[in-house]
């Protein structure tokens, strides 16, 4: 049965009831009552992304167009590097999410996932938008060649692109579990080395816009990673045929590889950068893995430790505590709190 394919859900079926009788394969009339739903955290959860709501245009980049030039030849390499690599990750994300919601019988789940859609889109924006106030379109578009063609690139890519196609090809419960497993390697595990290199920058008082922009979409994707490891966990739980210790197992080795993907890409990117420890980014990635399968109820699958790199955690949080008028162009706006339901407890 967990490799039968699933059949898109009609829009409406006015002959079910408005809460959902299971995540997938129940009933459920397709309209949205946020006040009967079967999972009411979902409804926290989803005003937690509402409330982080953000563009990259309210960013204004003048002050790192006018430092763009005092980087070294590599922080320039590697800032565009980084920022075409995370483009072309996140632009699978909104195409993979919305799939997803034609299959998923909870109305709510479905829209959290076109939220999910949504905020990626904006991400994906965003790298866009910090290339064109740096370098000419033609080199944007030299950048994201590179990023297509680089193998590493397309090393890392492919784990992710493969679970995701073989969701797109066959729809099957089994599928959409792996597919889940993965989404959230790439939003809790992968992209940590282009922040570290990000926020480094930022702790040179250099590039500070960019970095408050990548502090933004962060904290997106922790609540991303949360919001699939509850669906991991709920889609397990539902459907006992899933629960199985190969499945439990298949976490276990992709969450492995993720780590050791992240951890071989920042042994290239960050090899020439001064002030970036590989083997103290190598123990963050550890934690952060440790992290996402806790929350997902399951033991740590290396030797537990705090944030070796902390000065992570205190950038982002004085980025994001406090009002920051002088970051906006003629607008001064109050973000979201950093909180331990918010995401910065995790960097």
């Amino acid at each position: 049965m967990i490799h039968e394919p699933m059949t898109r859900i009609p829009l409406l079926n006015p002959q079910f009831p408005n809460r959902a009788t299971g995540l997938i394969h129940g009933e459920a009339s397709g309209i949205l009552n946020w006040n009967d739903i079967a999972y009411p955290q979902m409804y926290d959860l989803y005003q937690t992304l509402l409330a982080n709501f953000w563009k990259a245009q309210e960013i204004n980049m003048q002050d790192d167009i006018k430092q763009w030039a005092t980087l070294s030849d590599t922080e320039q390499d590697v800032f565009l590097r980084i920022n075409t690599q995370l483009a072309s990750l996140d632009s699978l994300q909104t195409p993979t999410m919305s799939q997803v919601m034609d299959y998923v019988t909870d109305p709510s789940f479905k829209a959290i996932f076109a939220v999910v859609a949504q905020q990626e889109a904006v991400h994906n924006e965003s790298y866009s938008y910090v290339l064109s106030s740096l370098i000419p379109q033609q080199d944007q578009a030299e950048r994201f060649d590179e990023a297509k063609n680089d193998p590493l690139i397309q090393k890392r890519n492919d784990v992710i692109l493969n679970a995701y196609e073989q969701f797109r090809q066959n729809p099957s419960p089994q599928n959409l579990f792996e597919l889940a497993v993965q989404s959230l390697n790439l939003e809790g595990v992968y992209f940590y080395a282009g922040f570290a290199f990000f926020y480094h920058l930022a702790r040179q008082q250099k590039m500070l816009k960019t970095s408050t922009m990548i502090s933004y979409i962060q904290r997106d994707e922790m609540q991303h990673a949360y919001y699939m490891s509850q669906f991991i966990r709920i889609l397990l739980t539902e459907n006992p045929d899933l629960n199985t210790k190969e499945n439990v197992d298949y976490i276990y080795e992709a969450m492995d590889k993720a780590a050791s993907l992240e951890k071989e890409w920042a042994n290239v990117i960050l090899s020439d950068i001064d002030g970036i420890d590989l083997s103290e980014f190598h123990g963050y990635v550890n934690y952060l893995v440790n992290k996402r399968l806790r929350q997902l109820g399951l033991a740590n699958l290396y030797p537990d430790q705090d944030n070796p790199m902390p000065w992570i955690h205190v950038f982002s949080d004085s980025m994001m505590n406090q009002t920051k008028s002088d970051f906006f162009e003629q607008k001064s706006r109050s973000y979201t709190k950093v909180t331990s339901n918010n995401g910065f407890d995790e960097l």
